[in-house]
C-alpha cells in the first residue's frame, strides 16, 4: 500500500441523475450532436470540455456533504477589492457616456486556499449547496484528471433544448426582496432580452424567436431576480457548434453590445473567469435534449499548484448609466455571502436567510 489516497472517480450530477463510467472527453462541440449523454463545461475564456458517460441513472438524493472541508471563512480574497471594483463601475459609466456600450457586467473572482486537498471532494460540496442553497440548475462535474472540478448552484438557464426548440432564461435585476428592484433593473433586463433575441435569431428559423415571459420575479434563497424567457426554433442546418458561436458567452454576463462589453471586461477585470459566467450542464444527444446553466453561483477547484489548491467563486453585477458604484458592490456581496459561508462551513449568513 502506497498510503496515497485514490483519486475520486469522474462523475456528473444534474437534474436528479448521476452519470458515471466516463467513456471519452472532447473539446469538439459537434460531438454533442452525435450520441450519448454528455456533461459540458464551457469556460468564459473559451475552453470547452465535453465528457460522455456510459451509466446515467436516477439519483434524487444529493450527497450528504461528508468529505468536504472548506476554506476558513476569513481566508477569502477578491481579485478586485472594493476600491478597484467601484472604480471599474465608474469607468464603465464613462464608456456608456461616450456611447461605446449600454451595459456591461463587471465581475470579480474570490479565492481561498483549501486546508486539506484530500478532503475537498467537489461532489460533497454540491451536497452542502443542495441543502443550504437549493437551485434549479444545481450540479457537479468532477473530472479530476482533466482539471475540471465544479459545483454549481446556478439559478440561470443559458440554453435548453427539446428537439429543435431552444430557449434561454436571462437574469438581470437582483435585490433582497421584490421591493428592492428598481426601474434600472427592469431596463437592464429588457436590454439583455433584446441581445438574447438577436443571438438566438442568428441560428433560429426566421420569425420563430419569441419572449413568452418578460421580467418575471423569481425568489431564490436570500434574494430575488428578474427573469425573462426567450425561445425559438433551431434551423435544420444549425447544431451545437453554430449555437455556441451565436450565443456564447451568455449575454446576461457580458453586456450590450456584447463585443464592446467583452473588450471593457478584458480591460477592467484582473482574473480569468474560468467556468464562472460560462456554461455548465448536460446534453442528451440520443433524446435531443439539453440543459446548460450560466455558470453563476458556481465554485471550482484550481489545482494549478498541486501544493496549494484553491477554491474559487465568482460574483458580479450588471452596470448601466443609472448604476451607483457602492450599490453595485453591495450586490456582488449579496450574491456571494450565503454561498461562500456554506462552502466555508459557516452555514448561510443570517442576513441572507
Amino acid at each position: 500500500m502506497s498510503g496515497h489516497p485514490v483519486p475520486p472517480q469522474p462523475l456528473a450530477r444534474f437534474g436528479g441523475r448521476l452519470a458515471t463510467g466516463l467513456r471519452d472527453i472532447t473539446s469538439d462541440p459537434a460531438a454533442l450532436d452525435s450520441t450519448g449523454w454528455w456533461a459540458v463545461v464551457h469556460d468564459f475564456e473559451g475552453r470547452l470540455t465535453c465528457a460522455r458517460f456510459d451509466d446515467v441513472r436516477p439519483a434524487p438524493a444529493p450527497p450528504s456533504g461528508a468529505g468536504w472541508l472548506g476554506p476558513s471563512a476569513g481566508g477569502w480574497r477578491s481579485s478586485l477589492d472594493r476600491a478597484a471594483y467601484t472604480a471599474g463601475v465608474r469607468r464603465i459609466r464613462e464608456h456608456i457616456a461616450t456611447g461605446e456600450v449600454y451595459q456591461a457586467n463587471l465581475c470579480r473572482v474570490l479565492s481561498a486556499p483549501l486546508p486539506d486537498p484530500d478532503r475537498s471532494d467537489i461532489d460533497a460540496l454540491t451536497g452542502l449547496l443542495a441543502h443550504g442553497n437549493p437551485a434549479p440548475h444545481a450540479g457537479t462535474i468532477r473530472l479530476p484528471g482533466h482539471g475540471v472540478e465544479i459545483a454549481t448552484a446556478s439559478p440561470e438557464l443559458y440554453l435548453r433544448r427539446a428537439g429543435r426548440t431552444v430557449s434561454s432564461g436571462p437574469i438581470k435585476g437582483t435585490g433582497r426582496t421584490e421591493h428592492d428592484l428598481l426601474d434600472k433593473d427592469h431596463a437592464e433586463n429588457v436590454m439583455i432580452v433584446d441581445l438574447v433575441r438577436n443571438d438566438l435569431g442568428r441560428v433560429c428559423a426566421t420569425g420563430t424567436v419569441t419572449v413568452p415571459d418578460l421580467c418575471a420575479v423569481e425568489k431564490h434563497p436570500g434574494l430575488v431576480h428578474l427573469v425573462s424567457t426567450v425561445e425559438g426554433t433551431l434551423r435544420e442546418d444549425a447544431g451545437w457548434p453554430e449555437l455556441f458561436t451565436a450565443t456564447f458567452p451568455p449575454g446576461s454576463v457580458t453586456g450590450a453590445p456584447k463585443s464592446s462589453a467583452l473588450r471593457i471586461i478584458e480591460a477592467l477585470e484582473t482574473a480569468p473567469r474560468g467556468p464562472y459566467c460560462g456554461a455548465v450542464g448536460w446534453v442528451d444527444a440520443d433524446r435531443g435534449e439539453a440543459e446548460l446553466a450560466v455558470g453563476i453561483r458556481t465554485f471550482w477547484i484550481d489545482r494549478t499548484d498541486p501544493a496549494a489548491p484553491e477554491l474559487r467563486f465568482g460574483t458580479g453585477a450588471g452596470i448601466t448609466w443609472d448604476s451607483d458604484p457602492d450599490r453595485e458592490w453591495a450586490e456582488t456581496e449579496l450574491k456571494a455571502a450565503r454561498l461562500v459561508a456554506i462552502a466555508s462551513g459557516a452555514g448561510p449568513h443570517p442576513d441572507t436567510d
